[in-house]
């Protein structure tokens, strides 16, 4: 059975084509204009497109554990021309010292976490690696959504590359859920909301939770 990091290497040549443009524009970009200059991580970067807000005026930096969504990312930075540092490591194990960061988003990054306890040692790394001061958004898939309903919190979600079908690993969070593992972590929660596109008076069946959390 192959390993979360095996699947994202052979999805990310295709994700790079099929997600070329961040679904949360709006939120990153109110955030490059609340934030307005920096050093900022973005874990779990993926094939890149959450820095493009943060483009100008920002030091960027990204982590990714599969080789090959960084390969993308570094493709991505130079077609819409703006530099970035990526290294390859975990996100429960950051390559950089205590309180690097002015900034951090972490978008889609610790829904694919298996374990509970790791799950908190990368919100623990977030906070460890962020300033006095700093602020973070993360996202998670929210297990309410009514998609997944009959479904477990712990779920595999298909993925088609070509004439294979891969699984990607998923956990599956609730509101209090993550705002407890942010608190945990020892974050101060600013703000627990739907993405932006969510429109329904009841924010708990939205698609994503977004967590704004700062480390006080």
């Amino acid at each position: 059975m192959s390993t979360n990091q095996e699947i994202f290497d052979q999805i990310a040549p295709g994700w790079y084509n099929f997600r070329h443009h961040t679904i949360f524009r709006t939120e990153l970009e109110a955030l490059a204009r609340q934030w307005q200059k920096g050093k900022l991580l973005n874990i779990g970067c993926g094939h890149g497109a959450d820095f493009l807000p943060f483009a100008k005026g920002f030091e960027l930096c990204g982590v990714d554990f599969s080789s090959k969504m960084l390969e993308m990312a570094q493709r991505y930075a130079a077609k819409y021309n703006f530099k970035v540092n990526l290294a390859q490591a975990d996100a429960r194990r950051l390559p950089y010292p205590d309180s690097s960061f002015d900034w951090a988003i972490a978008v889609a990054t610790y829904h694919h976490i298996k374990d509970a306890e790791e799950r908190l040692e990368a919100m623990q790394e977030l906070y460890r690696v962020l300033k006095k001061g700093g602020e973070a958004f993360i996202t998670v898939w929210n297990h309410a959504q009514p998609r997944f309903w009959l479904k477990k919190k712990d779920t595999t979600v298909p993925w088609r590359t070509g004439s294979q079908i891969l699984h990607r690993y998923y956990h599956l969070f609730s509101y209090g859920e993550l705002e407890s593992l942010a608190k945990k972590a020892g974050l101060t929660v600013l703000k627990s909301s739907p993405e932006s596109t969510y429109h329904f008076p009841l924010k708990a069946f939205s698609r994503n939770i977004c967590l704004l959390v700062k480390k006080t």
